[in-house]
């Protein structure tokens, strides 16, 4: 029986040897892969968020209050400069009219007045019964007396018709610009406040050249110290994924903002080449401005890469003895997955890569 209990005992022992053997050959086998290094191009670039805009546009306001008669023109329509845009019809308070009404009645008693005065003078002045200067003064307070009376007159039509006496329009708004209507903010029988020295005026329309659009983003400020005007851009339209857009910085703000607590930089990008399908104003974008690039130069994935202050550190497999070590490396240009090698490796050797540790 003890022989039995003995046998069995040295045979678990050779059995979990034997197992742990294995176990363990399996285990060193599984304990990390190789990544060669290889020959690549690296770019490194920064990203802008924002989207298209045109580069001028206007906000089209009027001179005269009132109330919208006509609109001439809807969103998206084309116009040119020149072309009606809005008429407004006067709509004066009944204060309004009234003032007007008896600012032209007084000037128009002050004319007469004065045009007697002015040709009484005249007579006298022709039978040598007065001064030059007693006729030049009457004549001075006639031709004041007259334009004032013009002035009144155009205010009283303005304020009424929109239309002066001499056939001035200043109801009918027209373009300023060859453009599009990007947008329309009133509608007809909406009122008026017009654009004085005093007052901001109610907004009518916006109209800009669309032909003529450019990136409007920003960048974060960990990149904006690596950029400069000029530099190429990739542009991606997020409503035309499969249209290639490039550009050229063209703007980098000089005052940062903050926006969700993170510090960011307003830029501009010129569009240099479009693609096939025509750009709208709004439309999302982002950008890759590309900062540097090198080709051709040995490379690895920089998550293989231990960094210790100034020191770069790989662990590298002998590609005879199989033996792994720990290697300082000099590191170059990154895109944030692979990084440039400048010194301490070659081409084809081995870098060892770990799994990942398990959370216990």
């Amino acid at each position: 029986m003890k022989k039995i209990i003995i046998f069995t005992v040295i045979a678990a022992v050779i059995g979990g040897g034997v197992y742990l053997a294995v176990g363990s050959t399996k285990g060193d086998k599984a304990e990390f892969k190789l990544v060669d290094v290889t020959r690549d191009t690296i770019v490194e670039k920064a990203l802008a968020v924002g989207q298209l805009e045109p580069r001028q546009e206007i906000q089209v306001k009027s001179k005269i209050s009132g109330i919208v008669k006509t609109l001439h023109v809807d969103t998206g329509d084309d116009v040119k400069a020149g072309d009606p845009l809005i008429t407004v019809a006067p709509n004066p308070t009944p204060l309004e009219f009234s003032e007007a009404k008896r600012r032209l009645e007084l000037t128009q008693v002050d004319f007469k007045n004065a045009e007697k005065i002015y040709n009484r003078q005249k007579e006298l002045f022709e039978k040598n019964l007065t001064s030059q200067q007693q006729f030049d003064m009457s004549q001075a307070e006639f031709d004041n007396a007259k334009l004032n009376m013009q002035l009144a007159q155009e205010k009283f039509d303005l304020l009424q018709k929109g239309v002066t006496s001499t056939g001035k329009n200043e109801n009918t708004i027209v373009s300023p610009i060859n453009g599009t209507i990007l947008e329309k903010l009133v509608n007809e029988g909406d009122p008026v406040v017009p654009l004085t020295s005093y007052q901001a005026g109610t907004p009518l329309l916006t109209l800009a050249p669309v032909g003529d659009l450019l990136f409007k983003g920003t960048v974060d400020e960990i990149d904006v110290g690596k950029l400069v005007e000029g530099m190429t851009c990739d542009l991606k339209v997020g409503a035309l994924p499969n249209e290639k857009l490039k550009g050229a910085l063209s703007k980098i703000s000089p005052k940062a903002k903050k926006q969700d607590n993170t510090t960011l930089f307003d830029l501009e990008i010129d569009i240099t080449e479009f693609g096939q399908k025509a750009l709208r104003a709004g439309y999302s974008a982002n950008a890759d401005i590309f900062i540097n690039r090198k080709d051709s130069i040995l490379v690895i994935p920089e998550r293989l890469v231990t960094f210790a202050g100034d020191t770069a550190r790989v662990e590298v497999q002998d590609t005879t003895t199989s033996v792994v070590e720990f290697r300082d490396i000099e590191v170059g240009l990154s895109d944030g997955l692979n990084i440039e090698v400048v010194s301490g490796l070659a081409l084809g050797d081995k870098i060892v890569e770990r799994p990942p540790k398990e959370i216990e």
